[in-house]
């Protein structure tokens, strides 16, 4: 029998909070979480200035309002995402259908990819922008538009790794219900049912029901009239 099925004991246990808190998976969706508020927090704060004393604010990124858009869309979405695969991943053990787990390993592989590339764009978009900023705007929020670079870097480093594991747990996955299952028509290695006419003898054969009635040879018995 299984013990476990995508990287998760089968339902039925109690729930571990010292044993969920110590996993890595659970470690990297809270840097992620926290990674995604410095980005979209930081952008919505000090994000858009006005160095020219102008009613109408511009983005601190070579005043690329887009450029922020972009970085506040992802960090918000990226905030929502880790809250709620941090509450699936805590109700994870307590799934008791196989594939119910698998559905939300295969949205978790898929969405920690997404994310990745979409950090990757957001890192690169931000970092080309800020290079192209004016010297004026460097000065005004310079520390704020280095850390927004520096934390969406590191998001690209803790989503790529939630991809990994998660590509690991649909693995394990996979290859649980491999071994676990197998096709009873391509199975040599199971033995044929025993025979319902089976005796308990050595011999395995049964006595017959006539054999006392038999006639013993050399005896004549007369016919009755």
């Amino acid at each position: 029998m299984q013990s476990s099925a995508y990287g998760a004991s089968l339902a039925g246990g109690a729930f571990d909070v010292v044993h969920f808190v110590k996993q890595p998976q659970t470690i990297l969706r809270c840097l992620s979480w926290l990674f995604s508020i410095v980005v979209f927090a930081t952008i919505t704060a000090e994000g858009y200035i006005n160095p020219s004393k102008e009613q109408d604010t511009k983005c601190m990124f070579n005043s690329n309002d887009s450029a922020c858009n972009y970085g506040v869309g992802i960090g918000v979405l990226a905030f929502l995402a880790c809250v709620v695969f941090l509450i699936l991943d805590a109700y994870f053990p307590q799934i008791s259908n196989a594939k119910e787990r698998k559905f939300i390993v295969i949205g978790d592989l898929v969405f920690s990819g997404v994310w990745t590339f979409l950090w990757f764009i957001c890192f690169c978009v931000l970092a080309s922008q800020w290079s192209k900023t004016p010297n004026l705007t460097e000065a005004v929020s310079g520390d704020a538009a280095r850390a927004i670079v520096a934390f969406s870097f590191f998001s690209i480093i803790t989503w790529g790794l939630l991809s990994f594991f998660a590509f690991g747990r649909y693995r394990q996955g996979v290859s649980e219900f491999d071994q676990e299952y197998r096709d009873p028509a391509n199975d040599l290695s199971t033995p044929y049912p025993p025979s319902p006419y089976a005796s308990s003898g050595p011999t395995g054969y049964q006595q017959s029901p006539f054999s006392h009635n038999q006639e013993q040879p050399g005896e004549y018995q007369p016919p009755a009239y």
